[in-house]
């Protein structure tokens, strides 16, 4: 009779059990999600991540908006820093250029190295080009090196650390002259050249569209040519040694789920195939794209070997 008892009370209670609702299991996103963007609003980045925002938000019905958290081009990176610290959770994403992987890990910044991201995908790469006055008595790099061996030429660049700047200081170490001196600007226009403050520089293409019919585009930086200048060839065209670029990507921690990495992708994917993303690549010059993640960690890794390479020609 007691084992019969006790029968009869553990089939009670599994049917109780059995009954019970079941706590629901959140559903990335339930919250809003913020992009990280380690630079001040208004460049081509900090765009086309708003316009992932704006698709992520649409998709999924949760907030979604970026946030600029500016910093130094050559670290210490505070946005990358935020998302470094912040949970694995996909609810902070950064929007980083091809600094913070791969200049990161290596300035000694303790959140940052080891590594503490992987990429999403690459999305973005910069047209960023070489350009003189419309009155410099020479055409392209051959020229540039032929006359800065007898006269002194003056660079200017956004700042030192910023690899544009290492790749035009080592494509001139590999042409066979030196720059007489070199500076920062906070902007490098039309205005910078008409000026007389430089007699060339790095800079965006995007900066130099009003005077492209009279500035002279020397080189662009990168290893594709940019749509807007397909006759000036590239930097990696000059010298194979030098094929990198300024591009952009979407990084997670680590640890961030597989099936959010998936949610935050299929978005992200879509929106460079949108429109409005399209038009912005044709009437900046940028290359707007979605490369995969595999492909991103194999250009990080490749980027890195050859920005070692670049540092090391210029030590």
């Amino acid at each position: 009779m007691k084992n019969f008892t006790k029968a009869i009370l553990a089939a009670s209670t599994a049917m109780t059990v059995l009954a019970m609702p079941v706590a629901a299991v959140a559903e990335y996103p339930e919250k809003p999600v913020s992009f990280v963007v380690p630079w001040p609003p208004g460049d081509l980045e900090d765009v086309l991540t708003r316009y992932i925002a704006e698709d992520f938000q649409a998709k999924y019905g949760s907030p979604a908006a970026v946030v600029n958290k500016p910093g130094s081009g050559g670290g210490p990176f505070p946005g990358a820093i935020d998302v470094a610290n912040a949970p694995a959770d996909g609810y902070t994403i950064g929007s980083f250029i091809i600094a913070v992987p791969v200049v990161g890990p290596n300035i000694g910044i303790p959140e940052l190295a080891p590594n503490p991201f992987e990429p999403l995908g690459t999305f973005l790469t910069y047209p960023f080009v070489i350009v003189a006055g419309a009155d410099a008595p020479y055409d392209d790099i051959a020229g540039l090196a032929a006359h800065a061996k007898d006269n002194d030429v003056v660079l200017g660049h956004f700042g030192a650390p910023l690899v544009p700047t290492k790749v035009t200081m080592a494509l001139a170490k590999s042409q066979g002259f030196d720059f007489a001196s070199d500076a920062a600007f906070d902007a490098l226009d039309c205005n910078t050249l008409a000026s007389g403050d430089v007699d060339v520089m790095n800079t965006t293409l995007q900066l130099v569209l009003p005077c492209l019919d009279t500035v002279k585009v020397l080189a662009s930086i990168g290893g594709e040519r940019i749509a807007l200048t397909p006759d000036t060839p590239t930097v990696a065209e000059i010298d194979p040694a030098l094929n990198i670029s300024l591009w952009n990507g979407l990084f997670v921690h680590k640890d961030t789920p597989t099936d959010v990495r998936e949610k935050i992708i299929a978005v992200a994917e879509e929106t460079m195939k949108s429109e409005r993303a399209l038009k912005l690549a044709a009437d900046t010059g940028a290359l707007v794209y979605w490369q995969n993640a595999d492909d991103s960690t194999a250009l990080i890794e490749n980027d890195i070997k050859t920005l070692g390479a670049i540092n090391a020609s210029l030590e």
